[in-house]
């Protein structure tokens, strides 16, 4: 059973709507049917642990704890023993999330067996068409963020996109990553549009205009750095720090773009075949369309050839 102090936690926090309906709901075995209604909610996001926010892995009780607990708010844990409450608590706590995981993970099971059924139903060939290998007409290089999957923002189906996603939708010439991506599709898939795919709020850019010392990141972000760099004048002169920013998430798709013209495969098969074009879009989560940045392939990549000219082979 959940612990006074974690409930009053969990009710209190930001997405605390789903967890007051779950809990009031919940019955005489508050933590599994709790835990089944956040599951069903979607994923929950506990706040950062403080002295005054006790964490759900230090403060999940037994029954007998609960119980004491809910009779005395102020109460605190049982210290007898402080090695061993602090296994005990740590043993419930883990059992409780590991019956969350649980669930959570059978539910992408359960999820993709209905969607393979509702596949079936509607078109008896389609997983044996899907079989058959992949002619895709796009190849979608996009952020990583969890809630811009290409698919379903753009009504494609299982086959029609090619797709490439990493924080910021970057295109380093050294990241043999989405070089390797880039030559597969143009080469081998013969796709006809390669989409760059920014969006308005991203992490990643935003990570990239502060001063703060971010590790492992510094490296991969510095190449959105050298973006502002390139666009110095015109991001400065932007006195809304919002506007700004936004404009930064366009610019950098902008050159992303730049970035897929300069590779020989697209440049070699444009000359050749007169594809694939490359397009510059930004997709708005306030309110789910992507605009696109009307990028002139033709004469980006006439100005980038002056310099990149890799059409020989």
């Amino acid at each position: 059973m959940l612990n006074s102090r974690v409930t009053t936690s969990l009710l209190q926090h930001p997405t605390s709507a789903a967890i007051r309906r779950a809990f009031i709901s919940s019955s005489s075995s508050p933590s599994s049917s709790f835990l089944s209604s956040l599951v069903r909610s979607g994923p929950l996001r506990f706040p950062t642990p403080t002295a005054t926010t006790p964490s759900l892995l230090r403060h999940c009780s037994s029954d007998s704890h609960s119980s004491s607990s809910s009779s005395n708010p102020k109460s605190k844990l049982p210290n007898a023993n402080p090695s061993s409450d602090k296994s005990t608590w740590r043993a419930m706590a883990e059992k409780d999330i590991s019956r969350y995981l649980r669930q959570t993970h059978d539910r992408v099971f359960e999820h993709n067996r209905a969607w393979a059924a509702e596949k079936k139903k509607a078109d008896p060939d389609f997983f044996a068409n899907l079989s058959a290998g992949q002619t895709p007409e796009y190849l979608w290089i996009g952020c990583s963020d969890s809630r811009i999957p290409a698919e379903q923002i753009t009504g494609l189906e299982p086959g029609d996109a090619f797709v490439h996603r990493n924080i910021a939708n970057l295109v380093c010439n050294t990241d043999l990553n989405v070089m390797a991506v880039i030559n597969y599709a143009v080469r081998h898939l013969k796709v006809k549009h390669i989409v760059v795919c920014g969006h308005y709020g991203c992490g990643g850019v935003k990570a990239a205009m502060s001063a703060k010392d971010l590790g492992i990141l510094n490296p991969w972000l510095r190449n959105i750095r050298d973006v502002y760099r390139l666009h110095e004048k015109e991001l400065d002169a932007i006195p809304n720090e919002e506007e700004r920013y936004n404009r930064l998430v366009e610019l950098n798709v902008i050159e992303q773009c730049k970035n897929v013209v300069k590779t020989a495969g697209v440049q070699q098969s444009y000359a050749e075949n007169s594809f694939p074009i490359v397009h510059g879009w930004v997709f708005g989560f306030n309110d789910g369309l992507l605009r696109d940045l009307q990028i002139d392939f033709e004469g980006m990549l006439k100005d980038i050839q002056k310099i990149y000219n890799l059409t020989e082979s």
